[in-house]
């Protein structure tokens, strides 16, 4: 299954967060200031948990817990295919775009967590919030959300379509359907950026800017 839908938290609250990148201190410190709560608040991740941070290990880690839903970014879709290929062009592809990391933890620890992880690692996620609905992808959805099962996931992994500009040097606004709104990440901006009905929430935390812990409640109050 391409999407996994999530009923309400009758328990606590839950927070969509941007790309994480490894940066797992940055993330504790985010969850401390909102006095998040494991056994009650749930995390979900719009992908990218891991490269150009060292603590990618422990951020990869985080979708083993049972209060953390990530989704797959395009750089867990390269430490799946470099760590399973173990050399050649897929390895040269992911040590350039920040792979590093997992010279400080060992490729065998690495591999191992990656195969645990993968089956937590959907291309996208569906959160209801009473009569709301958010969904979540690392790059971009399709116009239509119900279309995300048939979505290939070169698009929902790697797409920068909404920051191409039109010839009136606008960015892509186009409204999702089927869906109240949806987070994604990929693109970094310097502060969060609605698109539509699609928020951009990856402010460069592993490129001198910082993580972004948007609570969901909010985000579907902020619709644009």
């Amino acid at each position: 299954m391409r999407c996994i839908r999530h009923g309400p938290n009758r328990k606590g609250r839950d927070y969509v967060v941007g790309d994480v990148h490894g940066q797992y201190a940055q993330l504790m410190e985010a969850l401390e200031r909102v006095d998040f709560d494991v056994a009650r608040d749930r995390l979900f991740c719009v992908g990218d948990l891991v490269d150009r941070g060292e603590a990618s290990l422990a951020c990869l880690a985080l979708a083993l817990e049972p209060w953390c839903f990530a989704v797959k970014g395009n750089h867990e879709q390269m430490a799946i295919t470099a760590l399973a290929e173990g050399g050649g062009m897929a390895w040269d592809l992911w040590q350039r775009n920040g792979g590093n990391w997992v010279f400080l933890d060992g490729v065998e620890e690495a591999r191992s967590t990656m195969n645990a992880a993968r089956p937590h690692l959907p291309l996208a996620r569906e959160i209801c919030a009473g009569q709301r609905r958010l969904g979540v992808v690392h790059a971009d959805p399709p116009d239509d959300w119900g279309q995300i099962e048939q979505t290939p996931a070169e698009h929902l992994l790697w797409s920068r379509r909404r920051f191409r500009r039109d010839s009136g040097g606008s960015l892509d606004s186009t409204r999702v359907e089927g869906v109240d709104a949806v987070v994604v990440g990929h693109t970094i901006v310097e502060a969060p950026l609605w698109l539509g009905n699609v928020l951009h929430l990856d402010t460069g935390a592993c490129d001198g800017g910082r993580l972004t812990l948007a609570a969901v409640d909010d985000i579907l109050d902020a619709i644009p």
